[in-house]
């Protein structure tokens, strides 16, 4: 062990000053609430996007494709798709699933109440995996008998509140064309997705029901929805459907179908780096005037081992080893609170939300090694840098006046 490193470890843990023990106290605090809040902050904002992202894109699936032509109502154009371009999609291994779906605007009246609404149609190849982690009550469809299954409904739990209906009521739909339709549905579901966009406008129902009601043909659709292994490969995917998609079809991604929820989640993103940046500067602020006032309360130190030969770079050492002694044992216990409050949230989702306004009833948690390991290294990385200004004050000091201070 050099001198340097055994008088830093001296004054680091066998300091019998009393002022700078509470120095000491303080500096490691903040650098312990520091990490501790960037920790949770990104916790937080990736826990809370990917919740989101997940929630529309069980619902819409990850790419739309629909008959190219400018049709912008609820209510799709029919099409029937080739069964080659099928085939290309679901032996792609950038495509998972493949189902076909249509839409149509609705009118439900009940409990002398009415409520606009759209009713999205499937059939039986369609993946329920979403929906059955997202039902309040009841069950999803069974869409094997068409004819039962024209007859079921699932509504959300914003619509069953506001018709004050439940599982099991029975209620009229009236779907405005010419002539004017009406259908009488049993609800057997009731979803509650927590996206104010899918639960405030959608029902599930049949597609054989869309078809009748429109005249279409057995095997015309309004669209598509193909759901991909990860949201990160998204751009990657639409490129290489693009590559394969007949010109008379189009296709969106999830991130064209709802804008406004993906630039509210961008924009998380710009707050996550002020509240970074806010608590790295606290730390570092917190660091510096732990070094300075060590510094000047050692001056005496400092005057006897610059008399004794030591030069300004050997003591800056001294004392930036202390202060590195310092983060070290901040950046220990803040990894404790931040991950030990992640992994605690993430376990029993304590805090809680408002649906309404937050999409979910609890603070959504997505911890990542990596983001913790980059965390400490950056806050490590920065405080030491930043230190070797206020360091350079060893310089100043002059040995005769040191020796001298009181």
């Amino acid at each position: 062990m050099n001198i340097a490193t055994f008088i830093a470890s001296r004054i680091s843990f066998r300091s019998k000053r009393t002022f700078s023990k509470m120095i000491v106290r303080i500096a490691i605090t903040g650098i312990m609430l520091g990490l501790g809040v960037m920790i949770l902050s990104l916790a937080i904002v990736k826990g809370f996007k990917q919740e989101i992202r997940e929630k529309v894109r069980g619902f819409s699936g990850d790419i739309q494709v629909v008959k190219y032509d400018l049709n912008s109502s609820y209510e799709n154009s029919p099409f029937v798709a080739d069964p080659s371009f099928l085939r290309d999609v679901a032996h792609n291994k950038a495509f998972t699933h493949i189902q076909p779906f249509a839409t149509k605007p609705a009118i439900i009246k009940a409990n002398d109440a009415i409520e606009g609404v759209v009713l999205k149609g499937v059939d039986e190849t369609y993946n329920w995996n979403f929906f059955n982690k997202n039902m309040a009550s009841g069950h999803v469809l069974n869409l094997k008998d068409s004819a039962a299954a024209e007859k079921q409904i699932m509504i959300s739990q914003f619509t069953a509140d506001r018709l004050k209906l439940k599982v099991g009521d029975d209620f009229l739909m009236y779907f405005v064309q010419q002539p004017l339709r009406k259908r009488k549905f049993k609800i057997i579901g009731i979803f509650n997705v927590g996206v104010e966009e899918v639960d405030k406008t959608y029902v599930m129902g049949a597609l054989s029901l869309i078809r009748r009601l429109n005249n279409w043909k057995p095997n015309e659709v309004g669209g598509y929805e193909i759901q991909i292994p990860e949201f990160g490969q998204l751009q990657q995917a639409s490129e290489t459907l693009s590559n394969i998609l007949p010109v008379q079809f189009k296709s969106f991604t999830v991130q064209e179908f709802y804008p406004t929820i993906f630039e509210w989640l961008s924009l998380l993103d710009v707050n996550t780096q002020v509240i970074l940046i806010l608590m790295l500067i606290v730390a570092v602020i917190n660091m510096i005037s732990a070094l300075l006032i060590m510094i000047l309360e050692r001056t005496s130190m400092i005057g006897m081992l610059k008399a004794l030969g030591a030069n300004n770079w050997r003591i800056q050492q001294i004392f930036l080893l202390n202060s590195l002694y310092l983060i070290a044992a901040g950046l220990l216990l803040g990894n404790i609170f931040g991950v030990g409050l992640s992994y605690f949230q993430h376990q029993t989702h304590l805090f809680k939300l408002d649906q309404a306004s937050y999409y979910m009833t609890f603070v959504p948690i997505q911890l990542n090694l990596s983001d913790v390991l980059l965390l400490n290294i950056g806050t490590l990385v920065v405080c030491v840098l930043v230190l070797l200004i206020p360091s350079m004050l060893v310089t100043s000091i002059s040995p005769v006046k040191a020796i001298r201070f009181k």
